[in-house]
């Protein structure tokens, strides 16, 4: 069957006939190492990587025979099993803030769980977000994460129909590497803010310098919860996460995509006392915060979590990785630049992103004035020719060969020739 058959059937028992993640025209059949093949029979070098959680490529052998050994073994059993212990036990080693960990199975669980938690913790409701931050699909992570009013600051927009006006009053939102206006949220707000949640590399924006330790500061000023949402640097950015490569400790940080290796994983890791409240014997029934997943720390999960990790721990791999991307962000802006396009190259080698412009790009209204309709070319011309890759990023995997660089590359130049 052909994807235009699969893509009717779809059309008929699935709203916007897809799984409302990425473009339902593409129906993918089986990946391999860095190359994934559609329905047709197309071939793509992939960057979307399943976004994010395939840093060791598709089908990695050894992460197939740990599944595989434990598939036959039983998948999920709604109870306690060593692998999950185990990688939580990595977690803790790994990640600075990290001296507990509770699974659940996707990040949008986790980082509503880490702010449930700072509001039980702390007894204060209002959260500081950042304009453009992702933070999955709960109502306060859903307020202004893709605005397309630009309304003053700190006045939540909701990016979804659905969800209580209520929800708008508690989230307080403000520009991304802007401390000022961080501190001065804090001096009128300082006894209601119960955490400020933030992706220390914002998708493909990286911080100011000294913009987290900042955070850091007004954070433990006040009595708020830093927490770091690290679904997508954890382990990417380093093995310790974007805490340990830029050397500040949030309260809390969420993780997900490479902790699974492929597989439904997510998980909330923080201090003892703030996590305890995860526990009724600690804390008492009124202050227990309940957490329940089917799914949670299931062993088909944790076994693949732990075999990327522990192929990650190798010498080289993330200089590796490292060295792919530094390699691919300056090429594709040379190549854009040749064919006389304003472009910034944004991001971090692992994972980064075009911007048609040329200014700085610090925030979510940067990256929104770029000449978005570029972008968009950019991404179908891509897909034209062969690369698979997000509306807003390029994810860098270790299974990336030479002739995928070299292929990229020359696709992006006659892309850049052909864009509007």
């Amino acid at each position: 069957m052909n994807q235009q058959e699969l893509f009717d059937r779809a059309r008929r028992v699935m709203p916007a006939a897809g799984f409302g993640n990425y473009d339902p025209d593409i129906i993918i059949r089986e990946g391999h190492g860095s190359r994934v093949w559609d329905e047709d029979g197309s071939e793509y070098i992939d960057y979307l990587i399943g976004s994010g959680p395939m840093v060791l490529g598709h089908g990695h052998p050894e992460v197939v025979a740990a599944v595989t050994e434990q598939l036959g073994k039983g998948m999920t059993f709604f109870a306690q099993n060593a692998h999950g212990i185990e990688l939580a036990e990595e977690i803790c080693r790994a990640v600075t803030c990290a001296e507990q960990v509770r699974y659940v199975s996707t990040g949008t669980e986790a980082d509503m769980y880490a702010m449930r938690l700072a509001r039980a913790f702390t007894g204060r409701d209002k959260i500081i977000k950042f304009e453009g931050g992702y933070h999955g699909m709960s109502s306060e992570a859903q307020m202004s994460l893709a605005p397309q009013d630009l309304i003053d600051f700190p006045v939540a927009v909701p990016d979804s129909d659905g969800i209580p006006e209520s929800v708008r009053g508690e989230m307080l939102i403000a520009p991304y590497n802007n401390i000022d206006f961080a501190r001065a949220l804090f001096l009128e707000h300082s006894s209601q803010i119960a955490a400020i949640i933030v992706e220390p590399f914002q998708r493909i924006i990286p911080p100011a310098p000294g913009f987290l330790e900042a955070l850091r500061e007004e954070c433990s000023k006040h009595g708020a919860i830093l927490i770091f949402d690290e679904v997508v640097t954890g382990f990417r950015v380093a093995y310790g996460g974007a805490q340990s490569l830029y050397g500040v400790t949030p309260d809390m940080c969420t993780l997900g995509k490479l902790i699974g290796g492929g597989l439904p994983l997510a998980a909330i890791a923080g201090s003892s006392d703030i996590m305890s409240h995860f526990d009724k014997e600690k804390v008492g029934a009124d202050r227990f915060v309940m957490q329940i997943g089917t799914l949670s720390g299931n062993p088909l999960a944790a076994v693949a979590g732990l075999k990327t990790l522990e192929i990650l721990r190798r010498p080289d791999q993330y200089d590796k990785l490292q060295a792919i991307g530094e390699t691919l962000m300056r090429e594709i802006g040379h190549r854009l630049e040749s064919a006389g396009h304003e472009v910034q190259v944004v991001g971090h080698p692992t994972l980064f992103d075009v911007v048609f412009t040329d200014k700085p790009v610090r925030d979510y209204r940067d990256w929104l004035h770029g000449t978005r309709n570029k972008a968009a070319d950019l991404h179908v011309q891509l897909k034209k020719k062969g690369i698979l890759k997000g509306l807003g990023k390029f994810y860098v995997s270790l299974a990336l060969t030479d002739d995928d660089i070299s292929q990229t590359l020359d696709i992006v130049t006659d892309a850049a020739n052909k864009i509007r």
